[in-house]
């Protein structure tokens, strides 16, 4: 997946190609956990599939819910899906971030390797 330590630094056209290959996987993440907190809202407290979508998308994004809850299932739902959507916050950054502080970290890696062969 990702070069070994002492495996020399890909080139500038693969390390684009992973960069947009983790990029869509943190979208997909994402829109994974949209799609979960739609048809929850939904199913569960009976938003419409608009209000569900606008609901699920401002708790996912971290700004709170829109719509008053009015079932004790739509409350516990909207509880634990907040709580999901921290942390997939913090995974699909991850995600994202991977490959370049891998890169970075590599980078350095083979730096420290070329001084200390030239010792």
């Amino acid at each position: 997946m990702f070069e070994k330590r002492h495996q020399p630094l890909a080139d500038r056209r693969l390390f684009v190609q992973r960069v947009i290959r983790y990029m869509g996987l943190a979208l997909g993440i994402i829109f994974g956990s949209l799609l979960i907190g739609i048809v929850g809202y939904h199913y569960l407290d009976g938003l419409s599939w608009i209000d569900a979508l606008l609901n699920a998308a401002m708790i996912l994004g971290g700004m709170g819910p829109v719509d008053e809850l009015h079932t004790v299932a739509g409350k516990l739902f909207a509880s634990f899906y907040a709580l999901f959507s921290g942390m997939v916050l913090l995974v699909a950054v991850g995600v994202l971030i991977a490959p370049i502080f891998h890169r970075f970290l590599h980078h350095f890696h083979l730096l420290i390797d070329e001084a200390a062969g030239d010792d």
